[in-house]
């Protein structure tokens, strides 16, 4: 476990920090399937929304540093499909330096708070199916592998299964 994790709402001064830790695998993994590189103006516009959307981004502090975030946002497309207003899909961002520390457990276990506390009824995990890790922590974490979709992407010149998870956050009955 890590010491000293504090989670915290994201402010404008940690965009820097959130935009480095997601560029930070793009050049050598498929944990994001893209090969351009975020800005901080692209983050900061995207923290921007999630805020005036009523939608959290947190950030784990080890020692005054941020070293890992965690954000979910509308699945399916900003609410453009009114009948999965109650699912969200997350993201989550831990610096190599804390993995296997319980940096992504603790950001995890308040998101899912925030989210119950937020009506949200299931939080969904779309992963490169070969992230055989990040698969194996979200299952630890309450996640169930719900879907494969082969061939669902493409980055660096090969095919990339997406694997979705999911977590039920109550036991509310059909309305």
């Amino acid at each position: 476990m890590a010491r000293s994790v504090s989670i915290r709402d994201a402010t404008n001064d940690d965009v820097e920090s959130i935009t480095g830790l997601y560029n930070a695998l793009i050049p050598s993994t498929t944990v994001t399937w893209t090969e351009t590189l975020d800005t901080t103006e692209h983050r900061l516009h995207w923290l921007r929304r999630q805020r005036e959307e009523g939608l959290p981004v947190l950030v784990a502090e080890v020692d005054g540093a941020v070293v890992g975030f965690t954000a979910y946002e509308y699945f399916r497309g900003e609410g453009k499909w009114p009948g999965y207003g109650l699912t969200m899909e997350l993201s989550i961002h831990v610096a190599e330096s804390h993995w296997g520390r319980g940096v992504g457990r603790v950001l995890i276990e308040v998101l899912v708070a925030r989210a119950r506390d937020a009506g949200v009824h299931v939080l969904v995990a779309a992963i490169d199916g070969a992230n055989e890790a990040s698969i194996r922590f979200h299952e630890r974490l309450g996640f169930e592998v719900v879907g494969r979709m082969p061939q669902t992407g493409l980055k660096f010149g090969r095919w990339l299964d997406l694997v979705l998870m999911q977590r039920i956050l109550d036991d509310r009955e059909q309305p």
